[in-house]
């Protein structure tokens, strides 16, 4: 991991400090786990102090957005409501909404309903029902700093398993940011959120996961929730990355919409859920970094 840097050379975080009273240490212990066959960051991938305080900047923007959703979300409003409060919140504080023209999406915040899974596009003519479920997924760019979390909205009288379903959801995020520890795997995350699903009857779409974040929209590393403990990349303080498994009431199966080539379904019809969060690796655990 070191490369050519000298031990008295500044080190490659930007800190101003020697490497070998900075990262030095760190990058032999990464280099050890390496050795050993496991998948290991980059230092492309580790955040550094300025960029983490900037990101953190962005997540404020990002959950007051979501906090002022969560104000005014109700039946009967359309789904191109929540997209022009998400716009307006977002840019009156300064913001961008990630989502806008990202590779062509055409709004500025996802809204997936009942057995939508993810990358639901706002319209006039979606109009929310009592009894449905939507995710909320809000993304944000504050001074070229990325801030990503979502939410799911109970609209009125939800039936007790759509209930469960959503609950289940956010106990398996909750589960999961309990594995995130410095020199842990992504796949001891990933299989607490796996198997708290699978014991309530649940699965655990695939094909979409997690993502690191920050510096950009999507960044490496890709993040399964179908992993084992022990598995995919090493993680190591600095870090970044989101916890947001879509969680199926029936089959894992899904289909992306073949008119607007965004929106993904559930294959068999059911709902699903997703809660997301977005973590950093600290050095001894974990910090949520938008929610």
């Amino acid at each position: 991991m070191s490369g050519k840097i000298g031990r008295n050379d500044p080190c490659w975080c930007g800190c101003g400090k020697k490497y070998k009273v900075c990262h030095e240490a760190f990058d032999e212990k990464i280099a050890r786990f390496q050795s050993e066959g496991h998948i290991v960051p980059s230092h492309a991938i580790i955040k550094k102090p300025e960029e983490i305080a900037g990101i953190r900047e962005s997540a404020k923007i990002n959950i007051a957005v979501l906090d002022y959703v969560s104000e005014h979300i109700h039946a009967g409003m359309s789904t191109e409501e929540i997209d022009r409060m998400v716009y307006e919140r977002t840019t009156a504080m300064g913001g961008i909404p990630a989502p806008l023209n990202y590779e062509g999406f055409p709004k500025s915040v996802c809204t997936s309903i009942n057995d939508q899974v993810c990358h639901g596009i706002p319209s006039e003519k979606e109009i929310l029902k009592d009894g449905d479920i939507i995710n909320v997924d809000v993304s944000t760019i504050l001074n070229g700093y990325f801030s990503d979390s979502s939410r799911m909205f109970l609209i009125g009288d939800v039936s007790e398993e759509k209930k469960r379903l959503v609950q289940v959801t956010k106990e398996c995020v909750e589960l999961g940011l309990t594995e995130v520890k410095p020199w842990g795997f992504l796949g001891d995350m990933g299989q607490a959120v796996h198997d708290h699903a699978f014991a309530n009857g649940y699965t655990v779409v695939r094909e979409i996961g997690g993502h690191g974040v920050g510096l950009e929209f999507h960044e490496e590393p890709w993040v399964s929730y179908n992993s084992k403990r022990g598995t995919e990349m090493l993680m190591v303080p600095g870090m970044m990355f989101t916890i947001e498994p879509m969680v199926n009431m029936g089959k894992p199966d899904i289909y992306i919409d073949e008119e607007n080539d965004w929106t993904v379904y559930t294959e068999d019809g059911l709902p699903s859920a997703q809660w997301e969060i977005q973590v950093l690796v600290t050095e001894d655990g974990a910090e949520v970094i938008a929610y």
